[in-house]
């Protein structure tokens, strides 16, 4: 293998061992970051409108459209 071949696998790791809690928390270090960008993608998906209608403007109408074959049938 080339040096050049391991290049982004040492980045990554090298990214990984900046981040603090090694020693202590393991993995569980990065639950933090995974909690933020929940929160933000929810976020996005319930505020940001995409042409007229939200992501949730979408699901609450394919939810009503369900209900209204269900007393239909």
């Amino acid at each position: 293998m080339r040096p050049t071949d391991m290049r982004p696998k040492s980045t990554i790791r090298t990214l990984m061992d900046m981040v603090p809690g090694k020693q202590r928390f393991g993995m569980y270090r990065f639950l933090p970051f995974f909690f933020v960008l929940g929160g933000a993608m929810e976020w996005f998906m319930i505020n940001v409108r995409i042409g007229k209608e939200t992501f949730m403007m979408c699901i609450e109408d394919a939810s009503q459209r369900d209900c209204m074959k269900k007393k239909l049938y």
